[in-house]
Formats: structure tokens, sequence, C-alpha cells
């Protein structure tokens, strides 16, 4: 990378001003001008400013650092195995940190994909606003990276909109680069991930698909397995039912045969979700609740699994089990305090721990001035029909006619804007 570029972000690194780093050496207009390209700074100039950042120009390790970031990239991708994750990081970065190394700022950017595998989503937001200021220099791959990492970041805290428009600015570079067959793939993935959850149903096939098929010529079961979920969903929305059942149970296969008790699980959690739609609560039920009740998966998985048995026995009135499930879920939610990716189980497990208290103060002041207005907010259109026609019906059980006709009225925008999508 360019040694301005490196400069600078070290020195943002180390909390040091312009002013700090620049003083006896040359002026803060100069150093301003060598950190963003602008001139070409004379070796000794750099090398003073480097040995008052504690940087050496020479480096040693450059094989061996080539060597641990390849080893570490195809890590972040894998199975995640999270203490090897965390010492090939840290071995990289004592050697990275004090070197003048081509690898450094591709190292840098994996940083944003390293801190959402360890869901450390405020560290990942840190990392993306501290390269912000170079991004500029980043050279064609590193800009891809640079938007895949940043869509991923969206996607993980509901932006999918941002995501996706980060996505298709990664996807736009691809004629300029070579990828293997299996890295295009990766991004074709994320792509159909963030068209399901904007529930454009046929360009999530389109492109689940398009990532399957490579998936399954390099027997990645597990990515394989993944995408057939996202199919399962795909066509559980259209309505062809058949198809969907078939991607949820060769997802379990594809789970079961790879030993991943993620992808397990959350094949179980779509069947769930295919039995409750299909009007058999019981089936869904027994499958919420190998989700919901198996620690060894991450939240991420579990919390959506334990709202959806909330709301599953407070629709069968059974609601000593509903509040049994409430308490789970609001053990599960300390883990998670500040993290704005479980926001919405928050006011999920909330709203009915309220509804089933008959705490009206509370359910109201919940529903109308904090969660719709985040759903309105993350324009969540499924899940704007499904707590309006709540808080209507809870106006309706209470003879408030004029309350519930203005939500029923809500639940039905709702509606019309996801036939639009």
């Amino acid at each position: 990378m360019e040694i301005g570029a490196f400069i600078k972000l070290h020195r943002i690194e180390q909390n040091m001003t312009q002013e700090e780093l620049a003083k006896g050496i040359v002026s803060m207009s100069y150093l301003s001008k060598i950190e963003n390209g602008r001139t070409e700074a004379s070796s000794e100039v750099i090398s003073m400013l480097c040995t008052r950042l504690g940087i050496h120009l020479d480096n040693e390790d450059e094989a061996r650092i080539q060597e641990m970031c390849a080893k570490w990239y195809d890590l972040l991708f894998e199975v995640q195995d999270q203490a090897e994750i965390i010492r090939i990081h840290d071995e990289i970065q004592a050697l990275i940190d004090k070197a003048h190394s081509r690898h450094w700022i591709m190292f840098q950017i994996h940083r944003i994909r390293y801190f959402l595998v360890l869901g450390e989503h405020k560290a990942a937001l840190e990392q993306i606003n501290k390269l912000t200021e170079i991004a500029n220099s980043f050279n064609t791959l590193q800009q891809y990276y640079w938007y895949k990492f940043k869509g991923n970041y969206r996607s993980l805290n509901n932006e999918p909109n941002e995501a996706l428009r980060m996505y298709k600015l990664a996807k736009g570079l691809l004629n300029q680069l070579d990828l293997t067959e299996e890295g295009v793939a990766e991004l074709q993935y994320a792509i159909a991930v963030t068209y399901s959850k904007l529930r454009h149903t046929l360009e999530a096939i389109e492109y689940a698909n398009k990532a399957l098929q490579t998936f399954m010529k390099k027997y990645n079961f597990i990515r394989c397995a993944e995408c057939h979920i996202i199919l399962g969903i795909s066509y559980r929305r259209i309505r062809m039912y058949q198809k969907a059942l078939e991607n949820y149970n060769l997802a379990k296969y594809l789970g079961d045969l790879s030993k991943n008790q993620e992808i397990i699980q959350l094949a179980n959690h779509n069947l769930a979700y295919f039995h409750s739609v299909m009007g058999k609560n019981q089936e869904a039920v027994k499958n919420f609740i190998k989700v919901a009740e198996d620690p060894s998966i991450n939240l991420h998985t579990r919390l959506p699994a334990i709202t959806s048995l909330i709301k599953e026995f407070y629709e069968m009135k059974e609601y000593q089990q509903a509040r049994k499930v409430i308490k789970q879920g609001l053990e599960l939610l300390e883990v998670t305090k500040n993290n704005e990716s479980y926001k919405l189980y928050y006011f999920i497990i909330y709203t009915y721990k309220y509804a089933l208290e008959e705490n009206e103060e509370k359910f109201l002041s919940l529903m109308k001035e904090e969660f719709i207005p985040y759903l309105i907010e993350q324009e969540d259109y499924v899940n704007l029909a499904i707590y309006h026609t709540m808080i209507a019906n809870y106006f309706e059980e209470r003879r408030k006619y004029k309350d519930a006709v203005y939500y029923l009225k809500q639940a039905n925008n709702a509606y019309k804007e996801l036939t639009n999508i």
C-alpha cells in the first residue's frame, strides 16, 4: 500500500495528531499531503515519521506474514474455530504492527470480518470508521473486500438495503479481479441472503442457485446447506410448499453430514416456521423447542426460535408455557445488552411479557413509542403487519373500536407493502 496511507492509519490508531507527528520533521500541511498521497516525500522524511510511530521500514517477516494472512483469511470463511482465528490474528498483528508490510491494509480490512465473526459489532464499526480515513488509497482488490465486509456489517445490523448497495459495489468490481469461483460464490450467497431479507424472492432464488452450483462442485456442504435454506424460505413465500420442504430437508441432511449443529438447528427453525404456516402448531412447537433449548448454537439462531415459540404458545392460548419461554428469553437478553442487532428480539419478548401481565400502560407505551417506530424505520413490513394486528386485537377485546380500526388499517397497509415487494 501507499506509505502515506500507512502512516496516516498508524497515526490515527495511536491517537496522535498531525501536529504531534510532524513536529520537528515537516510542516503539518506537508504531512497532510504525504498522508493523502499528494506528494512523494524523501526516504529520510519517511524514515523519521516511521521512527516516531515506532514502525520499521525493513520487514524481514514479509513471507511469513503473507503465509499467515492467507491461512487466516480462509479461516474467516470456513468452519469458525474462534480460538484459532484469535490466535493467528494476534500473531499477525504482533508481526505487522511495527513493520511496513504490503499485506497490512488487507489485514486491516479483513479485521472488519474478524470482529463480525466474534460478534463484536461495535469493534467492527470502529474499524470501518477508522479505515474510511484511507479508503481512497485502496486498490481494486482492497476496495472489493472493503465493500463486501461493510455489506456484511450492514446485513448483521439489520440494514439490508444498505448491505445490498455495498454488495452491488463489490459485484461491480468482479470483472477487474481474478477471484476464485468460490470467492465469487461467497458474494452471490451474501446477495441471496440480502434479497431474502428484503423479500425479493425471485432474485434470492437466482443468486442462491448460482452460489449453490459452485459450492456443490467444491463440496462445501455447509454453504450448500445455507443456500438450500434460502431456497426453502423463498419457495415457501411463493407457496411452492413441496420444493420448500425438499430444500429444508436437504439442508438438515447436509448439516447432519457435516456434524454442524448451527445448520441443523437453522433447518429445524425453518421447518418449524413452515409447519406453523401450514397450521401444524404442535409440529412447529416441537421444532422450535429443539432450537430454543440448544445452548451450543449462537444467539442469532437461538433468539428467533425463542420469540417464535413465544408467539406460537400465545396464539395457542398456552399462556403458562409462553411465560416460561419469556423467562428463558429474558435471561439470554442479558447477554446481548446494548447490541443493536438483537433489538428486534428485545421488543418482541417484552411485548408479550407486558401483554401476558395485562400491563396496559407498559404494553401500549412500548408498542406505540418504541417497537412500531423501530419496525417502520427498518421497513420490516412482516412484523409491522403482525404487531399492528396484535395491538388492533388488544383494543378490540377492550371494545376500543376506533383504535382497533386504526391499527387494522395500518396492518393492511403493511400487507400491501409486502405484496409490492
